[in-house]
């Protein structure tokens, strides 16, 4: 059995997740956390390369013959601040990208994701007489902004570590502790990233009809962009338009000469994907121009992420070990998230099949109504959702768990003979 000795194991893992959590590290900046995992894979006794697409990891274990699977776990953070609950809590800074200093929290999980695929790959070492293959652990950075898994693939992920025959990937979730969350086909959305900068004429705050004014114009914009889903996308599709971050003027009297925004898109079918990006661009002109801006605006991508779909065969099988292993209730059919990944682009390079899904990280007593729509639940307040200062797993322990579980029980589907 791969999980034999788990149980024994899992103290430890759980110090390793409190030290990644208290270090979180922003995307491509993820050098100490590869040094900490890139040591924890060679004492293991793997192969490990460092530098992978700038920060990546991936070590290989090598066990006799059979087939190659690929397990990934991403290591980057988030700039968030995170709120004290817990003692191990962040309370790392770091300068993102535009140099701006801001506070770091792992506040989307994927420190419980590299913990796991730790546990997963010392359970493999320590069960080698129980399977047979080799197995790539893969730790990317830069997810969040959807770049990593591409460096690396640039960086000749293909070309260095060879040919593999599936890869398989997890993520948490705001769901009940040991329960399981899969879906066939597309399984999370397209995203786009956008910064539009509007430039105005500044001027006093006491004379605004000297100027024009970006502030007025980007808040139009604003605006008029909670139209486009509501009136140019059909009630069958899906589509979100968020503009979650607006940066305009120093001080309160004088009116500056532009305004940035910044915009993220998800779409689950192309051609909504072209309507609503042809809108944003329409509605961002249309705007400026009303506004009598002195130049036109600019939009210009941030980052991107591809659609993720999970090969409908592999999931099923993956399924059917996970209900064999925890039972029916504890593993579930999941709705097309709009939430982004970029993993599925390594079997896509690769041309392998790859089956990605979630775990939940909270204490069941949390969702009264059950864990089969957690979504409802987060929605109601009873846990936080990802990218919430607040997002802290409960229980973790039972978390890592069951993470660590399914990451071998998906893996033995191939490397168990």
């Amino acid at each position: 059995m791969l999980t034999s000795g788990l149980d024994d194991r899992i103290p430890d893992l759980e110090l390793l997740y409190r030290d990644l959590h208290q270090n979180p590290e922003l995307s491509f900046q993820e050098e100490r956390t590869a040094s900490v995992l890139a040591a924890r894979l060679a004492a293991a006794g793997l192969e490990v390369t460092t530098g992978v697409g700038k920060t990546g990891v991936v070590g290989v274990l090598r066990n006799g013959d059979g087939p190659t699977v690929l397990l990934r776990a991403d290591m980057d953070a988030l700039p968030v601040q995170e709120i004290p609950k817990v003692p191990y809590r962040s309370q790392a800074t770091a300068v993102d990208p535009d140099g701006i200093a801001t506070w770091v929290m792992h506040a989307c999980g994927h420190d419980t994701h590299m913990t796991a695929l730790i546990g997963a790959v010392e359970q493999l070492v320590a069960n080698r007489d129980a399977w047979s293959g080799t197995v790539l652990a893969v730790l990317q950075p830069a997810e969040e902004v959807g770049s990593g898994a591409q460096a690396m693939l640039d960086d000749g992920f293909l070309d260095r570590f060879g040919p593999f025959d599936v890869a398989l990937g997890q993520h948490i979730v705001s769901a009940p502790s040991t329960h399981l969350y899969l879906c066939p086909g597309v399984f999370m959305a397209a995203a786009d990233s956008l910064r539009v900068t509007v430039y105005g004429r500044g001027g006093h705050g006491s004379a605004p009809h000297t100027t024009v004014d970006p502030v007025v114009l980007a808040a139009s914009i604003v605006m008029r962009l909670q139209t486009v889903v509501a009136r140019e996308v059909a009630p069958t599709d899906v589509a979100v338009v968020t503009v979650a971050a607006i940066h305009a003027g120093r001080k309160e009297n004088v009116i500056p000469a532009e305004a940035e925004l910044k915009l993220n898109v998800r779409t689950f079918d192309p051609d909504v994907r072209e309507r609503v990006l042809a809108a944003i661009t329409r509605i961002v002109h249309a705007e400026a121009a009303a506004a009598g801006a002195p130049r036109p605006p600019e939009i210009a991508p941030i980052n991107g992420f591809p659609l993720l779909r999970n090969d409908v065969a592999t999931t099923d099988a993956v399924r059917a070990a996970f209900t064999a292993a925890f039972g029916d209730g504890h593993v579930h059919d999941a709705a097309p998230k709009t939430g982004s990944e970029d993993f599925g682009l390594f079997a896509e390079a690769a041309g392998v099949p790859s089956v990605f899904w979630n775990f939940g990280g909270f204490d069941p007593a949390l969702y009264p109504t059950g864990p089969d729509h957690p979504d409802a639940d987060v929605a109601a307040g009873h846990a936080p959702g990802g990218h919430s200062p607040e997002f802290v797993p409960t229980g973790v322990a039972r978390t890592l768990h069951r993470a660590v579980e399914a990451l071998l029980t998906a893996a033995a589907i191939w490397l168990v003979r």
